[in-house]
């Protein structure tokens, strides 16, 4: 078989080189601590685009930070009671997408939300205020700030948790039948929400992003999405004095350390020619799960689209 990254068998048995920091949980703890006193201002807005058995809003709230946030809200209008959920989270620098991917799942009777991160593609507001690169990419926006609570995907991982948080408290969802999905940022996105709002029931992460940074730097591999971590060194740290403690701080948002908290079940989808999120570095989230998890290996293709994976989804969100 060819192979970019470790063999299969190393693979499985691989946990990751990027350090965790020792207040890890401390700091996690804070983050939902500041998240739950926010106020969200919801507020739903029907959208332009309707169809006959659905209704599609455009949804607005207040995160951490005061950063006002998008999400397109779809629910069934047939749907009797309260019914399944689904989040779904966009790939980086994108956006939530079209309304036509969603009305599958409310086609099959479930509400569907899909979060426009901040400061990306869509309609979220990023509201900034750190010290250092902005320019360069969302891993290392906060990086060198004096509070590692000033980390943007600290931010980020908070909002995937106050989505699912709004949408388990509305009328029609029963919040015990909610899942995640998205791929590459989304990926780690559905992770990061999985592990932070225990009760996702389900969650489907293809070939997830942001995890074991350092494994990423030692392969070469820092371009396409993972570009920004050379960037840095090149602009800031040039002879890497700071490494060891970059890395550390990044590892505050690293999801291998988050995914021990994960009590979903998992479907997960890895290319194992992946070059964008190689795949030691999934394997990495994915061998420090305690949560019952199936692998849909494709051993050909890279970060791509996987022939049959769309569809194996729908069918493992239609336990729900």
């Amino acid at each position: 078989m060819p192979c970019i990254d470790m063999p299969l068998e190393q693979l499985k048995t691989y946990t990751g080189r990027s350090p965790k920091p020792a207040d890890f949980d401390t700091y996690w703890s804070q983050a939902l601590e500041e998240l739950r006193a926010v106020d969200p201002q919801l507020e739903l807005v029907p959208a332009d685009f309707q169809v006959p058995f659905a209704e599609c809003y455009h949804m607005y709230f207040t995160g951490v930070r005061g950063a006002r946030l998008h999400a397109k809200y779809v629910r069934p209008k047939q749907a009797v009671g309260p019914h399944p959920a689904l989040l779904q989270f966009h790939g980086y620098t994108m956006h939530a997408g079209d309304w036509q991917d969603k009305l599958v799942y409310a086609a099959l009777g479930m509400s569907v939300s899909s979060l426009d991160v901040r400061g990306q593609g869509g309609r979220s507001e990023d509201t900034g205020g750190v010290k250092g690169n902005t320019h360069h990419g969302h891993i290392i926006r906060g990086v060198d700030s004096d509070d590692p609570h000033d980390l943007l995907f600290r931010h980020i991982f908070l909002d995937t948790a106050q989505l699912a948080s709004i949408v388990m408290s509305f009328s029609e969802v029963d919040a015990a039948r909610v899942g995640a999905t998205g791929w590459s940022q989304g990926g780690a996105l559905t992770m990061a929400c999985a592990a932070l709002e225990p009760r996702i029931k389900l969650a489907a992460p293809v070939y997830p992003f942001l995890s074991d940074y350092r494994r990423v730097w030692e392969m070469d591999l820092c371009k396409d999405a993972y570009e920004e971590l050379r960037t840095y060194f090149r602009r800031f740290d040039p002879q890497h004095v700071r490494e060891d403690a970059f890395f550390t701080r990044l590892g505050y948002i690293d999801i291998q350390h988050l995914s021990p908290r994960i009590e979903a079940e998992l479907l997960i989808g890895v290319g194992l020619m992946d070059t964008v999120c190689p795949p030691s570095t999934q394997f990495a989230a994915i061998n420090k799960l305690r949560a019952p998890y199936k692998l849909e290996l494709y051993p050909d293709f890279a970060h791509e689209g996987l022939p049959g994976l769309h569809d194996k989804i729908i069918q493992f969100m239609s336990k729900l």
